[in-house]
């Protein structure tokens, strides 16, 4: 992987097929530097086969241009607008593609991650958060257009996850895992199947 001056670079990827924020920022956490944002476009008279070409090849010539260390993208949640929700997940599997095909790591956030790490409520609006981006790199303005800074907001998720991930002791690490692990195999066959619970009704088990 890449870095820039020994630090990590995350390019930050607000998915859309209309318009794709793009967002590209400079670790280490703690002192965060801009580095571009922009907002990538399709237009709308091509075929969606098309589209996804044309998103395909500015999200694979950005990563060329930046050599980012990884992709942060926000996750798509389902949307009462099915049309929008599916061209968000179509540019979203385009920019994993882009990504994969670069042999970058892909994390995703979702929308309520980026804004409790930016603004430290998940519930806080847009006009708040772009103010806070701004605040981050000390910008005059917010940057514009909103996809852009939504991009730069995923990038900084991205910083303060991986930095809040590192100082967290690696047994500490393993008990956190372990409890996701568990509490995914529940949700998936059935609280019967805990381990703690397996270990109460099973015969040698403990009661």
């Amino acid at each position: 992987m890449s870095k820039l001056n020994g630090t990590p670079i995350v390019l930050g990827i607000d998915p859309g097929l209309t318009r794709c924020g793009i967002g590209v920022v400079r670790g280490p956490a703690v002192a965060p530097e801009l580095v571009a944002y922009d907002c990538v476009r399709t237009a709308p008279d091509l075929t969606l086969p098309q589209r996804l070409d044309a998103l395909y090849t500015q999200i694979s010539a950005i990563i060329a241009t930046y050599t980012p260390d990884i992709v942060a993208i926000e996750q798509v949640l389902f949307s009462v607008n099915v049309r929008t929700a599916m061209a968000t997940g179509q540019a979203a599997g385009v920019v994993m593609l882009a990504a994969a095909k670069a042999g970058l790591a892909v994390a995703t956030y979702t929308p309520t991650e980026v804004k409790l790490s930016v603004t430290g409520s998940g519930r806080a609006d847009k006009d708040a958060m772009m103010r806070l981006v701004a605040q981050q790199f000390k910008l005059a303005t917010p940057p514009k257009p909103a996809d852009a800074a939504d991009a730069l907001a995923i990038a900084l998720t991205h910083l303060a996850r991986a930095r809040r991930d590192e100082r967290v002791p690696n047994d500490a690490k393993k008990v956190v895992q372990d409890a996701e692990r568990n509490a995914k195999q529940v949700s998936q066959a059935g609280w019967e199947n805990h381990p703690l619970v397996r270990a109460q009704t099973t015969p040698n088990g403990p009661r």
